[in-house]
């Protein structure tokens, strides 16, 4: 009985941090098309981590070589986000390098280590909670198949907001999923603005409502009022199981266009539809505000590659992709679109085996067509 009381108190405190945490959302919208200076922060991350970031900034730099010269674009190089300083200090973000994330406008992330177990947030959750990072965005676009995709996760709740916050009891353990009002309206305001300003007329809501009836229910029937506001979008409801299916299926799957998931199944579905695409190296991923945002690659900091001494040959190519759509997002469209230009017309290929060019031979070669 004892026990149940401990953690009858451990939940009660968990649900008043979470309401607190509601209370706090503010609208704090940053206008890039107005700012003087852009500083975007770069972080090298683990494993392939810096590797891969280094030939992304070094894309960056050369394409917008002309402002950072001028002062109206800094590059800020952050350390101390690696994986051996964060168990040093028994935090996901040891709080100077939070400190100086928080100087940043944009941050460009190489992938993070976290350990299996234990009680180490992982320091992408602990960011999206830091910096309100609510919408995870993620496109997916194979032209030869006409699929064209774009993923809008909800980034800061579901079961990841608290996942190393769970309770054990003997023989027992529980964790916990977090649903609220004002974290779902405003992840699905964001997928159907997306969707209203690119000409995109189909939206589809992912979830498990027929199982987790509170909590999904919940950010299905918000997703459908939001709807309401966005009359010529056509929506449809799925559930997670059968939308990994679909995904799969031709050609039904060329009518899915904008794609509302809460956090896990985002997490999960993504790294298919990326696959699908031709494997997580090749896809990249933004993590947006209403202040901040954070655009990194979807994988891991492939901890095998840098063991087998093969981290040379980690594709750049997700990472880089990231990067333009940093530069969408700040409003350098032009610089955007010239890095998606070239990276569609570089032939040369990465391999993680080691049979083909390295990142470092990629980021020469693409580099050379811009």
């Amino acid at each position: 009985m004892f026990e149940v009381t401990k953690a009858c108190g451990a939940f009660m405190k968990l649900l008043e941090e979470q309401l607190d945490r509601v209370a706090g959302m503010k609208d704090e919208k940053t206008d890039f098309s107005t700012k003087e200076c852009v500083t975007i922060g770069v972080i090298d991350g683990d494993g392939i981590g810096p590797i891969i970031t280094k030939q992304a900034s070094r894309v960056l730099e050369k394409l917008l070589a002309e402002e950072i010269t001028a002062g109206s674009i800094k590059l800020v190089y952050i350390e101390g986000l690696t994986i051996e300083n964060r168990m040093a200090c028994g935090k996901p973000i040891p709080e100077d390098v939070l400190a100086q994330i928080k100087l940043c406008d944009v941050l460009l992330k190489g992938p993070t280590t976290t350990p299996h177990g234990g009680t180490m947030e992982s320091a992408n959750v602990a960011m999206r909670r830091e910096l309100d990072l609510y919408a995870n965005c993620r496109p997916v676009s194979i032209p030869e198949q006409n699929i064209d995709w774009m993923f809008y996760r909800e980034n800061t709740e579901g079961e990841y907001v608290l996942g190393s916050r769970g309770i054990e009891l003997p023989g027992m353990a529980v964790d916990f999923k977090i649903t609220t009002d004002k974290g779902t309206r405003r992840i699905a305001r964001a997928a159907f603005e997306y969707a209203k300003n690119n000409g995109k007329t189909h939206v589809s809501i992912v979830t498990k409502a027929n199982i987790m009836k509170k909590t999904d229910g919940k950010f299905t029937a918000i997703a459908h009022e939001v709807a309401k506001d966005y009359p010529g979008i056509e929506v449809e409801d799925y559930y997670i199981d059968i939308m990994t299916a679909n995904l799969l299926k031709d050609p039904l799957r060329q009518k899915f266009q904008v794609v509302l998931l809460p956090n896990l199944y985002g997490d999960i579905i993504t790294d298919e539809a990326a696959q699908i695409q031709g494997g997580v190296g090749t896809a990249g991923s933004a993590n947006i505000g209403d202040k901040y945002a954070m655009f990194e690659a979807i994988h891991g900091s492939a901890p095998r590659m840098i063991e087998r001494g093969m981290g040379e040959y980690a594709n750049p190519e997700s990472i880089i992709k990231a990067a333009a759509m940093l530069l969408r997002h700040i409003c350098r469209g032009e610089a955007a679109a010239k890095l998606e230009e070239a990276m569609a017309k570089c032939t040369v290929e990465v391999k993680s085996d080691g049979t083909a060019a390295t990142a470092a031979q990629y980021a020469d070669a693409l580099m050379e067509l811009l």
